[in-house]
Parts: C-alpha cells; sequence; structure tokens
C-alpha cells in the first residue's frame, strides 16, 4: 500500500533553515508528481509546493516562492522541501501528498515551529 513518511521538522529561529524529507513506498515513485501541503495552527491546510515525476518542472505557493525549493531523489524514492529564510508564518505541519489512480495519500506530518 502506498505510504508516506514526512522527517526533518524541529524548531528554528527566526531567519532559520529546515530540510524536510518525504520517504515513498508502495508505489512507483518515479511515475507520480509530489507535493508539499502545510496547515497552520487553526487554518485550513494549504499547498506549498509541487515538483513533476522526473523533477525538471517545480512549482511553489507565492508565500514560500523564492525561500522554499521542492526537490526529488527518484532513486530513493525521496522527496525533499529545503525552507531558507524561515519567518512565524511558516509555522505548520507539513504533509507530503501524491494522487494514485483516484485517491489521494497523506502522510502523518511533521511540526515545523518557527520562533524565537
Amino acid at each position: 500500500q502506498v505510504q508516506l513518511v514526512e522527517s526533518g521538522g524541529g524548531l528554528v529561529q527566526p531567519g532559520g533553515s529546515l530540510r524536510l524529507s518525504c520517504a515513498a513506498s508502495g508505489f512507483t515513485f518515479s511515475s507520480y508528481a509530489m507535493k508539499w501541503y502545510r496547515q497552520p495552527p487553526g487554518k485550513e491546510r494549504e499547498w506549498v509546493a509541487a515538483v513533476s515525476s522526473d523533477g525538471v518542472w517545480r512549482n511553489y505557493a507565492d508565500s514560500v516562492r523564492g525561500r522554499f525549493t521542492i526537490s526529488r531523489d527518484n532513486a530513493k524514492s525521496t522527496m525533499y522541501l529545503q525552507m531558507n529564510s524561515l519567518e512565524s508564518e511558516d509555522t505548520a505541519v507539513y504533509y507530503c501528498n501524491v494522487w494514485v489512480g483516484i485517491g489521494a495519500y497523506w502522510g502523518q506530518g511533521t511540526q515545523v515551529t518557527v520562533s524565537s
């Protein structure tokens, strides 16, 4: 079955950096586009970034463009989110997502807290 496992979250000061990872299994990772979402406390889940199956095409929400970089390593079935210049507004639970067939799959999420 499809499994997505996020890691790399934590507490970081404003202006700091973190790199999130999403380890995937149960499907042919290299055949599917992948996405990152986040859910800030008390708010709706929102899309953050997307990457094509081959890693060539990438897109970002306006709020993170220029600060975050999405990437993937198909040999390791892993997706990444490099987050730089973090702001308090980036505090959220971060989720990776994939659509396989007619189903959407989510990881359990990893908490990112930006605070001094």
